[in-house]
This record gives C-alpha cells, structure tokens and sequence, in this order.
C-alpha cells in the first residue's frame, strides 16, 4: 500500500477568514491516510501565520509563494509537490462532507478512472447551506464540457498513475480551471460524475465567480482564444453554457 494515497492541494490567498474551518473539514474526513499542501500566495492577511499553526502536523506541509503568482501557479506548485498517487484540489474557502474523500476514492476505483468530480451545494458567506445542490452528469466528454462548465474545482480528483501532472497543470489565463478540464478532456478523457453533494461552495461577495459578467467573458475568450472555437460554435457552445449556469442557480 502506498504511503500517501491522496493529495490535497489547497492555494491560499487571503483567505484568513475561511482558511481554519477549510482544514477543519479535512480533519473530519472519515479516511485519514493523506497529505494536505497548503500553497500560500503572497498573503498580506493572517493566512500564512494560520496555516503555519499546523506545520508540525505529519502529514501537512506549507509551500510560501513570496511574490503574488495567481491560481493557476499556486495550485501547480501545490501539485508538483504532491506525493500521492490521487490528486484532490480544494479552494481555500470551500468545505468538504466528511466522507467526500472515502466516497469519491471508491468510486473513482470502481470507475477504473483517472478523472472523477462530484456534485456540490451551494453555501454562504457562514460556510452554512442554502439549500441548492448542483446535481451532475455521470461523464462528460470534451464537446460535452464546452456546453456545461459543472465541473467544480473543488470537488475535482485525479489519478496520476493514469494521467501526468504535466497535463494537469495549469495554464496562467482566466478561468484557468475550466481551461484545464477542457483540456484533458479533449486529450482523450473521460471526467466521471460522482452524483452526491460532497462539497460545500462558499460565495463570498468579491469572489470572481460572484461577478457574472466577468464570468461571461472568460468563458467566451476561453472559446475563442484557448480553444480557438469559431464565433458560430462558440456562440451555439454558450447557449448551453448560459443555460445550465442558470439552472445552477435556481
């Protein structure tokens, strides 16, 4: 049996606020045998002296970005230091249902899989639910996934046996998350759907997912500009995204 099974990548910035319950969340999961890489980006907050306080836990390590290096940087260097074989990413201000790791291991080990993400609900500013779970597809193909962005970060798992960390790292752009799902996909993968509500997606007001316009133009560059979609396709792609991203919300 390998010494880490899992890897927890978590990029903190700023994040003093939600940072302790995230890890309290870790802390409660039902299977233990992990490794939790807390990446501080360049925090001008309390972050780095929180996260510190559990430096001289086994099994969590901290990574201190000195210059600001964004999410996609921070969560590679996270990933590069990773020493399990699954590889789990958590934003700093999310939470976790305590059997989110053992339920999604199983499943990913019963789907033979190398990509596997869940369902979640939405939560707010307290950490407290408000009652709206996103209910997700069981697989999603790349042409799928360019016409449904479901695919929450933090609820995301990989199999680096079966997937290199140099296809999951990602690129330095907007939306560098959907970006990088929508490229392995379209490398040959298939993401399988875990249809229970194990994460708990805090909207907290200035987050960039809370500004919907903004959202709406990242995801339209990402058509145009990273997948180099034409303005057809990428305007029949956003109908879909549009409506699903509603349906989200209601």
């Amino acid at each position: 049996m390998e010494q880490i099974p899992v890897s927890i990548v978590i990029p903190v910035h700023n994040a003093a606020r939600f940072i302790d319950d995230t890890i309290s969340s870790i802390l409660a999961q039902t299977f233990k045998n992990y490794e939790v890489i807390l990446v501080n980006d360049a925090s001008t907050d309390s972050s780095l002296e929180l996260i510190n306080a559990y430096a001289d836990r086994e099994n969590f390590r901290i990574i201190d970005l000195k210059e600001p290096s964004g999410a996609a940087r921070t969560r590679n260097a996270g990933t590069d230091a990773a020493k399990g074989r699954y590889l789990a990413f958590l934003d700093a201000d999310d939470l976790w249902e305590p059997e989110k790791l053992e339920e999604q291991l199983n499943f990913m080990k019963k789907k033979d899989c190398a990509f596997s993400f869940t369902g979640y609900e939405f939560a707010d500013e307290n950490g407290v639910s408000i009652d709206r779970i996103v209910r997700i597809p069981s697989e999603l193909k790349y042409r799928q996934a360019l016409k449904n962005t479901t695919i929450f970060t933090s609820t995301v798992m990989f199999d680096t046996k079966k997937i290199s960390k140099d296809l999951i790292h990602m690129p330095d752009v907007k939306s560098e998350d959907t970006a990088t799902w929508w490229r392995i996909l379209k490398n040959g993968y298939t993401a399988y759907g875990l249809n229970r509500p194990l994460t708990l997606y805090r909207r907290s007001s200035g987050t960039l997912s809370s500004n919907k316009a903004t959202a709406v133009k990242r995801i339209w560059n990402l058509y145009r500009k990273e997948e180099g979609l034409s303005a057809a396709y990428s305007a029949w792609c956003f109908v879909f995204y549009a409506f699903h991203a509603v349906w989200r919300r209601l």
